[in-house]
C-alpha cells in the first residue's frame, strides 16, 4: 500500500509553485488531495476556490471537502504571500494584509478542519514557514515577522493538539525556484545577476526545488512519522546552520 492510501488532504495555495508540488507528491502517495486556491483549476473537481483570508470562504471550503470525501486527515497550510522592505517600508494596511493571510489564514483553515482531524487515525498538519524565520534576511521585515510567527505557532499547535492525536510540524524552505520567485527576478534591474546572487546565498549553490520541499512535507504528513511533532525541517541547502569557508 502507498503511505497515504485512504487519506484525504487539503493543500492551501495548492495550484502553483510549492503547493502544486505538494499536491502531486501526496497524490502520488495515494492521498485524495483537495486544493484550496484563489485561482483554482475550474476543470478539476478536486480544486476549490477558497480565500484563506476570509473565514466564511474557509469554512465553506472545508465543509465541501468533508462532504465530498467523507473525511479530512491532513492539512497542509501552504498559502502565503510575500513582502519586501525594511520596517520603514510597509504601512499598517500592508502589515495587516500579510499577517492576515500568512498567519491568521493558518488558524482559520486549521480551526475549521479540527473536528474532522480529531476523528482521523492519522491526523497531521504541516505549515509552510521559511528560512526567513531562522535567518535575518535584508529587506524582508514584514515577511520575516509572518514566517517567524508560523514557526512559533507550529510549536504551540503541536502542544495543544498532541493528546488529540494530531501531529503538527512545519517546513522552512530556502529560496525556491517557483513562479513567484521568477516574477521577482524578472522585475529586478539585472535578473541574471539577482538569480546568481540568490543561488550563491544558499550553501549548495542553487535555488531549492519545489519537489524537494514537497518530499519534506510528505515525510512530516506521513502516518509513518508518528513520533515526529512540534518540529521543523529546513530545506535550504544548508543555509540555516552551515557556515562554509569561501572557496
Amino acid at each position: 500500500m502507498n503511505e497515504f492510501d485512504n487519506l484525504v488532504a487539503i493543500v492551501t495555495g495548492g495550484a502553483s509553485g510549492i503547493g502544486a508540488a505538494i499536491t502531486r507528491r501526496l497524490g502520488a502517495g495515494g492521498a485524495q488531495v483537495a486544493v484550496f486556491d484563489l485561482q483554482p483549476d475550474a476543470a478539476d473537481p478536486s480544486h476549490f476556490a477558497v480565500n484563506v483570508a476570509d473565514d466564511a470562504s474557509v469554512r465553506a471550503g472545508v465543509a465541501a471537502v468533508a462532504e465530498r470525501y467523507g473525511r479530512i486527515d491532513i492539512v497542509i497550510n501552504n498559502a502565503g504571500i510575500g513582502a519586501q522592505g525594511t520596517i520603514a517600508d510597509n504601512d499598517d494596511d500592508e502589515w495587516a494584509r500579510v499577517l492576515n493571510i500568512n498567519v491568521i489564514g493558518i488558524a482559520r483553515v486549521t480551526r475549521a478542519a479540527l473536528p474532522y482531524l480529531r476523528e482521523s487515525p492519522s491526523a497531521a498538519i504541516v505549515n509552510t514557514s521559511s528560512i526567513a524565520a531562522t535567518a535575518g534576511l535584508p529587506a524582508r521585515a514584514l515577511y520575516t515577522a509572518s514566517k517567524g510567527a508560523v514557526l512559533s505557532l507550529t510549536r504551540a499547535m503541536a502542544a495543544d493538539h498532541l493528546r488529540e492525536g494530531i501531529r503538527v510540524n512545519c517546513v522552512n524552505p530556502g529560496t525556491a525556484d517557483t513562479p513567484w520567485v521568477s516574477r521577482l527576478l524578472d522585475s529586478a534591474a539585472d535578473p541574471a545577476a539577482e538569480r546568481a546572487a540568490l543561488n550563491a546565498r544558499q550553501p549548495h549553490g542553487r535555488l531549492v526545488k519545489a519537489d524537494e520541499v514537497a518530499d519534506a512535507v510528505a515525510y512530516l504528513a506521513s502516518p509513518r512519522s508518528g513520533s515526529t511533532t512540534g518540529t521543523s525541517i529546513a530545506v535550504d541547502g544548508g543555509m540555516q546552520d552551515l557556515r562554509l569557508r569561501p572557496e
